[in-house]
């Protein structure tokens, strides 16, 4: 069964593929690959919330000393009636608390839909109490549906450390449009191609062999958010074509 509560810290790094590649060598001692995916690969793609003034947004842009995200997230291709996970991120400092619950895609898409009527109760889900928790953030904060973060992940996990993980993000792409989470992962990249979001997460702290291998290859440590950075750039482009379409319409006069 998936972990639903967890704490843990985490550190987040952009390097290069060629640091990546060389990366993975030096890992190789000490870390395995996730169990899911083919040899711990996959893809992750995440309907996130925002209200119609972007508090969520601007929290994170700015960096409060406690913020937090909504998002509905599955993994790999799936269908309406595939696995989603609902899930409160919040974040202290460096310290990440995520309380997250299962259902199936069809049951969050009658969450979302439900009338004031119906309890909560009504939706088969793995914890009630987190979604307790989600339908008070919701409510809280006015969240409505607001873009879709995809990327294709590799993973692994600490051999002799249980606790240790690490991921890298390619291809990172985002849509504001089709907010339906089986109708794939397509997007528009939102970080260039040729390079990867490294995220180390653990418990208490990171291992000495590791801050040396990551020092040595001179990785970059960046708290850049996914979902601040998918946000800049579909509002850009919303920008770039509404001038596009006034130019148009004047010329048109």
């Amino acid at each position: 069964m998936a972990i639903e509560i967890f704490r843990r810290k985490e550190q987040k790094y952009l390097i290069t593929l060629d640091q990546y590649a060389l990366l993975l060598e030096q890992l190789i001692p000490y870390m395995r690959p996730d169990k899911f995916g083919i040899e711990g690969r996959y893809t992750v793609s995440s309907l996130y919330f925002d209200s119609d003034d972007h508090k969520i947004y601007f929290e994170t842009k700015n960096k409060l000393s406690f913020r937090q995200k909504l998002r509905l997230r599955t993994y790999g291709e799936t269908d309406i009636d595939g696995t989603a996970f609902f899930e409160v991120k919040q974040k202290h400092k460096r310290v990440v608390n995520k309380r997250r619950m299962m259902l199936p895609l069809r049951e969050a898409y009658l969450y979302l839909n439900a009338s004031s009527n119906r309890q909560l109760t009504d939706f088969h889900t793995s914890n009630q109490q987190v979604l307790r928790e989600i339908e008070h953030f919701r409510r809280l904060y006015k969240l409505r549906p607001e873009m879709i973060v995809s990327y294709d992940r590799h993973a692994l996990h600490g051999i002799n450390d249980s606790d240790l993980r690490i991921t890298f993000d390619f291809n990172l792409r985002c849509r504001n449009n089709n907010l339906l989470l089986e109708h794939g992962a397509d997007g528009e990249l939102f970080i260039d191609h040729n390079l990867v979001v490294l995220e180390v997460k653990v418990n208490d702290s990171v291992p000495l062999w590791l801050t040396r291998i990551l020092q040595a290859l001179q990785c970059e440590q960046r708290s850049a958010s996914k979902y601040c950075t998918s946000m800049e750039l579909l509002q850009k482009n919303q920008l770039q074509n509404d001038l596009e379409r006034e130019h148009v319409l004047a010329g048109g006069r």
